[in-house]
């Protein structure tokens, strides 16, 4: 469906650029209408929630989604082992593209990150698609709520060390304790959310080898891989409202309906399990999957119903090479290509007409054009990148 495409490169979009043109934006000032923007283009750095941090969840929402339609055949017609087969390889070599987009093997261990964005979606994939492949439509919704309030038993009750962890990012990753002499004859606790005191970065000091972002924890650990899978499963339960046999306005209304839900559920449970993006807590996926599901219907409701499509076509450019895209900003400097056009006195003239900071918002917005001419190119060439 050229919907999915579409938010998918809306998705991919702001992850090639949108953090660049967030500090362009705090730079300039502006008032408070530019101040909200430029906010909600950035992280909430612990707790809460801001449009940015549905991004990378809207990412493995979208994965699940196409999960129905690149599986749906092989699972009906019965051919799973050949179809998990591809899991499987598909799962490793973006696995293995991960640990290589994050240095590979170029610094000595234990400077070797394993665990990023790209791993993250290997391991979702590999578990989603596996669930969908295995189980019925009912298994899948139960395994998905069982991801969630398992990983909430496990951080409201399981007893850890009670060890903050918290630690600016270092560049080499032997400046951190042997984790038997880090926790030996600390006292435990239980129900701590804290950043550097909580389950999930526990795990990550004790089992998870090689960089962590944090010294002792990263943001993409291996504890918050399974709500991480629910968000991959909410994917697939809305491809289940796409292909089903239904009116269009049925479907919206089942999947925006169903976003607003899982928002008001997420918000309800923050209450109680707070709403934090780098554990991935299980109000946090509600809330994120929400917000999925409702820019799904809308795009759904915008590109396949109405037909209104013009606008989105450079989506739709980024969406059908969403992996060269978000690789392609890891391998060029971008920014610093778009410095060499409209940095210098260009930089300073529109800053003395525009105001200050506005040739920095140039440079980031250049700097964003530059990956969307890159997937124009290969999408009108025919030229699609894929695992």
């Amino acid at each position: 469906m050229m919907s999915v495409d579409a938010l998918r490169g809306f998705d991919m979009f702001w992850i090639i650029g949108g953090e660049q043109v967030a500090h362009a934006l705090d730079a300039m000032g502006g008032g408070p209408v530019v101040a909200t923007i430029a906010t909600q283009l950035k992280h909430v750095e612990w707790a809460g929630f801001h449009f940015y941090d549905a991004i990378f969840p809207l990412f493995l929402f979208l994965v699940g989604v196409s999960i129905v339609f690149s599986l749906g055949g092989a699972r009906e017609e019965g051919q799973r082992t050949r179809a998990f087969g591809r899991i499987v390889r598909r799962s490793a070599l973006l696995f293995g593209i991960g640990v290589l987009y994050y240095g590979g093997v170029e610094r000595a261990w234990p400077d070797v990150q394993l665990l990023g964005v790209l791993p993250r979606i290997a391991l979702c994939y590999l578990a989603a698609a596996t669930l969908f492949l295995v189980l019925s439509r009912k298994g899948v919704v139960l395994a998905t709520a069982a991801c969630l309030v398992l990983y909430w038993g496990l951080l409201t009750f399981a007893p850890f060390p009670d060890v903050n962890l918290k630690h600016p990012k270092i560049e080499s990753q032997v400046a951190a304790e042997p984790a038997e002499r880090l926790f030996a004859g600390a006292p435990t606790t239980h129900g701590v959310y804290e950043e550097g005191r909580n389950l999930t970065h526990y795990v990550d000091a004790r089992w998870l080898p090689g960089w962590k972002r944090n010294l002792y924890y990263t943001n993409e650990g291996l504890l918050s891989t399974i709500p991480a899978i629910a968000t991959t499963l909410f994917g697939v339960m809305a491809g289940w409202v796409l292909i089903a046999p239904w009116s269009d306005r049925r479907k919206v209304a089942w999947l925006i309906g169903g976003g607003v839900l899982g928002i008001a559920l997420g918000l309800l449970w923050g209450l109680q399990f707070p709403i934090i993006k780098r554990i991935w807590t299980s109000s946090f996926c509600l809330v994120a999957s929400g917000v999925s599901s409702v820019l799904l219907g809308i795009f759904y409701q915008v590109i396949d119903v109405w037909r209104r499509q013009r606008w989105c076509v450079p989506f739709l450019w980024i969406g059908a090479n969403a992996l060269a895209a978000y690789l392609a900003v890891s391998i060029i400097d971008f920014p610093g290509l778009a410095a060499r056009f409209v940095g210098g006195d260009v930089q300073r003239f529109v800053d003395a007409w525009l105001g200050a900071g506005a040739g920095g918002l140039l440079i980031a917005l250049v700097g964003l054009l530059f990956p969307v001419l890159l997937v124009r190119y290969l999408y009108q060439r025919k030229i699609f990148i894929r695992l």
